[in-house]
């Protein structure tokens, strides 16, 4: 197990049970899983006496997983099903999962069970031992494309160089959380979400239970190639500004190059030297046009990000609520924007 904790924190054990746990589960055409999801649930809760409340988020699912998920609400006392307007994103439905939790404790996993709920009193043993953050850290990953792991394993490693900000390797979103580490993260509103790096950045005592990520319980990966790589990128324009300076450099270095073969072109036509100027005129203008075009999208990137951040309209928007497993948590006030 890895300790992500700053040397300068002292971690102080809890020594006791949580008053109450939350566990945060985002559901997108998940009717496939959720039997299984709710059943190996119920196994966890009964071996514990704390009160336990499972948010399940419906991020705009088109089969029955809100009337499943509806009718679980209704028959165990400890499920509060949440219907989201449209489709907001898996990191959108996270953080309204986290808005309604009242747990002392707070558990997000997904509903795939490719994290496993079994795991969840493993990280109890270490929120119990004063850690703030337990997350989930892979050790293999079963059922998952060669492509898949390569782009992870990259992307990971990548990011901790340009960004600098270290987010545990080869983790998903699956981690407990205690209050305080909850409210800290809700104080953080931006739009375009990386919530597993959002953690890293809030800091506070965090360390790792790895564990072998199994297959897919059943149904399809509700987050292929395309959704990865746009998390990626929004991962990368969140925390840092790194592309704006490669597009600086990338120009600065055009430039110079263009600026010697007009110097080369001059003294070639001073010598009398006769270079043949259509093919090379053509690689001049589409190497110039591509490095202008890259440079205008990679600012186009942060400039949208800007004007959505500035209209300031909710991250999300709630369709319907059922069930009402825990009273508020007695807790400093979320920030909330």
């Amino acid at each position: 197990m890895t300790d992500t904790t700053s040397p300068c924190l002292v971690r102080v054990p809890r020594n006791r049970a949580p008053t109450s746990i939350s566990i945060v589960i985002p559901c997108f055409n998940e009717e496939e899983v959720l039997p299984e999801l709710r059943k190996r649930l119920k196994e966890v809760i009964s071996g514990y006496p704390f009160p336990f409340e499972v948010v399940l988020i419906d991020d705009g699912s088109k089969d029955n997983t809100w009337p499943l998920i509806c009718q679980y609400a209704h028959e165990d006392g400890f499920i509060k099903a949440i219907r989201l307007a449209r489709n907001f994103g898996h990191q959108l439905a996270i953080t309204c999962g986290l808005d309604q939790t009242k747990g002392e404790v707070v558990v997000i996993l997904d509903a795939d069970l490719q994290d496993p709920p079994e795991l969840i009193p493993a990280m109890l043993e270490r929120w119990n031992e004063g850690y703030d953050v337990v997350y989930g850290q892979r050790r293999t990953r079963h059922g998952e494309a060669a492509s898949k792991r390569f782009f992870a394993f990259a992307f990971y490693r990548i990011f901790e160089k340009i960004a600098g900000l270290q987010v545990p390797r080869d983790t998903g979103d699956f981690r407990l959380m205690d209050r305080r580490a909850v409210n800290a993260l809700q104080s953080l509103r931006e739009r375009h979400r990386f919530v597993r790096g959002m953690v890293s950045w809030i800091g506070h005592h965090q360390i790792a239970v790895p564990y072998d990520r199994p297959e897919r319980f059943a149904g399809t990966t509700k987050y292929p190639f395309r959704k990865s790589f746009f998390l990626a990128v929004d991962a990368i324009t969140s925390f840092t500004y790194a592309p704006l300076r490669v597009a600086s450099y990338l120009g600065v270095t055009t430039s110079l190059a263009s600026f010697l073969y007009i110097v080369v072109i001059i003294i070639l036509k001073f010598c009398d030297v006769n270079v043949a100027g259509y093919t090379s005129a053509m690689a001049t203008i589409l190497l110039l046009g591509g490095v202008q075009l890259m440079v205008l999208g990679v600012l186009g990137e942060y400039v949208g990000r800007i004007f959505e951040q500035g209209q300031q309209r909710p991250l999300y928007l709630i369709d319907r609520i059922a069930g009402e497993p825990l009273s508020p948590p007695d807790t400093n006030p979320v920030i909330k924007g």
